[in-house]
């Protein structure tokens, strides 16, 4: 099983297919780099290498107790681009892992990334405050901490079946596949470390590791984001790049790379391929 040692010492366990320019994939909570299998198998076979890894205390990586923080998000990724030696890179986060992204790019630099791709992502800040009064209460994220803390396996149905994929719209036709999916991968981490990530992916501010980024990034964000509210994120995000193309959409989930993977995988072939 491949694996790579993070900076304090912990396994992060990683996927490495093909040649060619590498694309890494840097997933969502709770889950692990299985979510973007769809992806990797598409660019795969467009004559892309695809990385993908699984965070600290998810998927296959070390169930450590500590460090389920963007910081350490970020050195465990920049782990993985140094032990493969990467160069003109292109990192696409989902979700939370589109704040690992940026916080990796803002920490560590962007000499081995050419391009980047955020969709559903979590910045620049989810959490209400008197700087962010568009984001979501602290309420809401210790609601999330205490269902997980009840029962994660129900918690871990409901979210699938629910918000999640928009199972819960009208017309919506949920498939048992993708729900089981999900709650397999989440299930398989660390109920510590997807309990600290809530606090890691709705209080971290990325505001200002907004700013130093300068490649291109595709900011992709749709308006019926149940999970990442779309007025406090995607199009705040897209301001505050300095090289930002920003995709918007009307009525996709917030789980839009498994759901409608077809459009995703097209919008992010014609960014690279630009």
């Amino acid at each position: 099983m491949p694996l790579v040692k993070g900076t304090d010492g912990i396994d992060i366990f990683y996927k490495d297919w093909g040649t060619g320019q590498p694309i890494v994939f840097s997933h969502g909570w709770p889950l692990s780099s299985d979510d973007w299998d769809t992806q990797m198998l598409f660019f795969l076979q467009h004559g892309y290498r695809v990385i993908a890894h699984d965070r600290r205390g998810h998927g296959r990586s070390t169930q450590v107790a500590d460090g389920h923080d963007m910081d350490h998000y970020a050195d465990d990724l920049a782990a993985v681009v140094q032990h493969l030696d990467l160069k003109d890179a292109i990192h696409v986060g989902h979700s939370t892992g589109g704040g690992e992204v940026v916080r990796y790019l803002a920490r560590h630099g962007q000499k081995r990334a050419a391009k980047a791709a955020l969709i559903s992502a979590v910045p620049p800040l989810m959490v209400k405050s008197e700087a962010n009064p568009l984001g979501l209460p602290k309420e809401a994220f210790d609601g999330l901490q205490a269902q997980l803390a009840a029962s994660r396996s129900r918690f871990y149905r409901d979210i699938p079946e629910g918000p999640f994929f928009g199972y819960n719209r009208p017309g919506a036709k949920p498939s048992e596949g993708v729900i089981g999916n999900w709650w397999r991968q989440g299930m398989i981490g660390a109920a510590k470390a997807q309990y600290d990530g809530i606090v890691a992916f709705s209080q971290t501010d990325f505001t200002e590791d907004l700013g130093k980024i300068t490649i291109p990034v595709l900011v992709m964000h749709s308006e019926d984001d149940q999970i990442v509210p779309y007025v406090a994120s995607g199009p705040l995000t897209a301001k505050l790049l300095k090289n930002a193309t920003f995709k918007s959409y009307k009525d996709l989930p917030h789980g839009m790379i498994t759901t409608h993977a077809e459009i995703v995988n097209a919008e992010l072939l014609a960014f690279f391929q630009v």
